[in-house]
């Protein structure tokens, strides 16, 4: 039986983005040591199709387009944008988008931001775990910040390879098996140390990949807080109620292990269907969406899950 729902967790690759890379001298599968897929509007329009999805958000992966040159990275995130405002404006009952910024750069993303919901109808914006360096939750990025939480923008955080990652050993190849896990977590935790979270509270954080490796540390950072608060070397954060807060999509083999420890720390109103295209090729999207729908901790909130959770966050009626 195909599930309707609503994916929070779509990519998209525009002509704008794969110039982008071109541009920049980037090669996906040398950086990430992961195959590039192919993607066009009609093939994701079959895919929704196939698997039952009623909406897709659709957001640029990775790399980041961000390579040191403040100007160059604005003018891709411009093009991008405009050819992901014009897909979603052909199907606005079917697809929408979450502005790509430029950051680091700190004022040129606000202006990014800006445009994407005044001028392009953006549901949000993504953000990656860390741009050259500089993380979620470090102190340059205070005004995006605070202009994010002014709009209450739903923030989509995708991983980011780290700028240094070991070699000669197997998972400093696939990218997506462990990096892009373990700097997604880097980011989160970064958020919380920093207060980022209390501090802006009407930031909407969406964390990918069903928390990453957050779930299974949560515990272990209260326990942590509890000697480095006093000792002064970490400011007074309640963990709980941070994550509490946070949002989380399934995108990914969530099942069996990682839902399980998602579910002791996660909002139940604050979980996302994500399929993860076509990074995740259809016939596993399908059959991760099945066993989804059919696990007994996902199914008494099945339809919040896959429907009225996105749908009340991103303020869309279908």
């Amino acid at each position: 039986m195909i599930v309707s729902s609503i994916d929070a967790h779509s990519h998209a690759l525009p002509q704008a983005y794969l110039d982008a890379l071109a541009d920049l001298g980037v090669d996906p599968v040398e950086e990430d040591g992961f195959p590039t897929p192919i993607w066009s509007e009609n093939s994701h329009l079959r895919f929704m199709e196939e698997t039952g999805q009623e909406f897709c958000v659709l957001s640029i992966s990775t790399p980041h387009i961000h390579r040191g040159d403040d100007g160059l990275a604005v003018r891709h995130a411009r093009a991008i944008n405009d050819e992901l405002a014009a897909v979603c404006r052909r199907h606005p009952d079917r697809l929408g988008f979450a502005t790509t910024l430029p950051v680091p750069a700190v004022e040129a993303s606000i202006d990014e931001a800006r445009r994407g919901y005044d001028d392009l109808g953006a549901l949000g914006v993504k953000l990656p775990s860390n741009a050259n360096g500089i993380y979620l939750g470090d102190p340059s990025l205070e005004p995006l910040m605070a202009f994010l939480d002014e709009r209450a923008s739903v923030v989509t955080i995708h991983p980011s390879l780290p700028s240094a990652v070991p070699q000669g050993i197997f998972t400093a190849g696939p990218a997506p098996l462990f990096e892009y896990i373990a700097d997604t977590t880097r980011a989160v935790l970064n958020l919380m140390a920093h207060g980022v979270i209390d501090r802006y509270p009407h930031i909407r954080w969406i964390v990918p990949h069903a928390g990453s490796f957050v779930p299974a540390i949560a515990h272990r950072l209260t326990g942590i807080s509890q000697v480095l608060v006093p000792a002064g070397l970490m400011e007074p954060i309640n963990v709980m109620d941070n994550l509490r807060s946070l949002y989380w999509d399934l995108a990914g083999d969530a099942r069996p292990v990682m839902l399980e420890g998602l579910m002791h720390i996660a909002d139940p109103t604050h979980l996302l269907y994500g399929s993860d295209t076509p990074y995740t090729p259809v016939p596993i999207v399908a059959r991760n969406k099945e066993g989804l729908a059919a696990d007994p901790q996902i199914a008494p909130v099945a339809q919040a899950v896959f429907h009225d959770n996105a749908a009340k966050l991103y303020g869309l009626t279908l």
